[in-house]
């Protein structure tokens, strides 16, 4: 129940992020859907890969590289992906940072509402 939860939190932060950035695309709240589900396979399998061999890059940038890496994430996942479209790499890396606070936001609230309360 939580994972579908979470799923539907980031399909809806995925398009917000469509609405507030130009470059980037969504048909329908089931692309998001699958986008949302790809973007959290992609960033739970090849994402540590990717961190882990840049390394060396990302302690020189003093961890700025992550940007680029999330940013290539986002971009892959939307060239890959038929009703998900992210123009270009720089749409990529501002999508990915505004879709991981809004995903943030949105599992923080949905957290708060889902506490038990005591009284």
């Amino acid at each position: 129940m939580r994972l579908l939860l979470i799923w539907i939190l980031n399909a809806l932060a995925l398009l917000a992020v469509a609405n507030f950035v130009p470059g980037i695309h969504l048909d329908s709240f089931v692309d998001a859907m699958i986008a949302a589900f790809f973007l959290g396979l992609v960033n739970t399998l090849i994402r540590p890969l990717l961190l882990l061999l840049t390394l060396p890059v990302t302690l020189l940038t003093l961890g700025l590289f992550i940007f680029i890496i999330n940013g290539l994430l986002f971009w892959f996942v939307g060239s890959v992906l038929r009703g998900f479209v992210v123009d270009s790499f720089w749409h990529g890396v501002l999508g990915a940072v505004l879709y991981s606070i809004f995903s943030w936001a949105l599992s923080a609230a949905a957290a708060q509402v889902m506490r038990p309360h005591k009284g």
